[in-house]
Parts: structure tokens; C-alpha cells; sequence
């Protein structure tokens, strides 16, 4: 289990091939807190960067719609984000335990529009917009957009990216959600429309409790 001064922590929530993520308490004031932590033990200056680069997308976002991130702290040789708990839950997991019903999928829908409207007006793109990284409250009817893992940033000029392939054997973002495009196997820039191809996506999955494209095994 993480031990980490200052904290308190419960358990580990989430495991990615990326990081780490656990719910935990602040002893000072009994804030409950959320740790998202960089699986490797010797993460790379890129994977550093990046790290940090996350948690400066959300501080700039400052939005209510968007998970806040409190702090940014050292952990033996990596970085640990410190995020807002507001007892949400994700997506995915609400799905698993009840179908949603056709109101509350449109409802979801609008909110998320609206939030990545006011993301893409800051110049930011997601990239990764699925079940998992969309987090409800019931009790509070609270919504907010987490993991901005793989966000751009770009100048207000120019809300693209160009089509390059960094890694051919890795894509960035959730295979099932994302745009043609993000793939990087296409000659079209990438810009915010890609998030919403990837809520087009979430809401089928909402409403069908599917994916729109299933993979089949061809014998």
C-alpha cells in the first residue's frame, strides 16, 4: 500500500498500464483526496512531463465540470497528482450495476457537451473521453470529466493537430471511443471535434449498453 506523509490512504481504485490511482485522506483537515501516481518505479523525463503537464491543464481549467487538482507532490523518484474526491463514481461502473434510462443518458450528454465545450474553448483537447473517465455523484447530481492524461494543449489560433504517429504501435486514448483520426493511420488533422465522436460513442454505449463497434473473432 502507498504510504505518503501528510495522507492517509485507504485503497488502490484504479491500475492503468500507466498509473496508479487511490482514494486517501488529508490529515490536516480530513479532506478526502484522490492519488494518481505513476506506475513505474524510474518513470522517464517524458513520462514526468507529462505527468506534470496533466496537472497543469486541470489547475488552468479551473472548471466545476472538470476534477480539481490540489496539489503536485513528490514521491520517491515520481510525481503524485492530488485530486479532488467528491464521492462520484464512474460511468462504466454505474453501468455495470443498472441500465441508465433514455433521460438520464440525454441528460449526461448535455453535460458533458457543455463541459467539453468550455474545455475546447480554452484550448484544450481530451483525447480520451469514455465511461471510465466521466465521474457521477447521485447524491449530489454532481458530474466533472477526469484524466487528462493524454490532453493537448494548443494556441488559440489553432485548435489542431497535425497527423503524425508518434508511437506506430500505440495509440493514444481508449481504442473503442476514439476518432478515425486519433488513430494517427490517417491523413486528417486531429482537433476537438474528436471528443465529441468519442461522446458519440459513450452515449450509444448509454443507451444500447454496447459499444457501436464490437469486435468479432473470425475463426
Amino acid at each position: 500500500m502507498l504510504h505518503f506523509p501528510g495522507y492517509k490512504i485507504f485503497r488502490k481504485i484504479y491500475e492503468s498500464d500507466r498509473s496508479l490511482v487511490y482514494r486517501g485522506v488529508r490529515s490536516t483537515d480530513s479532506q478526502h483526496v484522490i492519488f494518481k501516481i505513476l506506475k513505474q518505479e524510474y518513470p522517464t523525463p517524458a513520462a514526468l512531463a507529462r505527468h506534470k503537464q496533466e496537472y497543469d491543464i486541470i489547475r488552468s481549467l479551473n472548471h466545476p465540470g472538470v476534477i480539481r487538482a490540489y496539489s503536485l507532490e513528490q514521491y520517491d523518484r515520481t510525481l503524485a497528482i492530488v485530486l479532488e474526491d467528491f464521492g462520484g463514481e464512474s460511468l462504466k461502473r454505474l453501468m455495470h450495476s443498472r441500465p441508465f434510462t433514455l433521460s438520464e443518458s440525454l441528460s449526461f450528454a448535455i453535460q458533458i457537451a457543455d463541459i467539453l465545450g468550455d474545455i475546447h474553448s480554452a484550448n484544450i483537447i481530451h483525447k480520451d473521453i469514455n465511461p471510465a473517465n466521466i465521474v457521477f455523484n447521485p447524491s449530489t447530481n454532481q458530474l466533472k470529466i477526469i484524466d487528462f492524461g493524454i490532453a493537448s494543449v494548443f494556441a488559440p489560433d489553432k485548435l489542431t493537430e497535425q497527423p503524425t504517429l508518434k508511437h506506430p504501435h500505440i495509440l493514444e486514448g481508449t481504442l473503442a471511443y476514439i476518432s478515425p483520426e486519433q488513430t494517427g493511420r490517417m491523413n486528417r488533422s486531429l482537433d476537438y471535434r474528436t471528443d465529441y465522436y468519442s461522446l458519440g460513442a459513450t452515449l450509444y454505449e448509454m443507451l444500447t449498453g454496447q459499444l457501436p463497434f464490437e469486435t468479432r473473432v473470425v475463426p
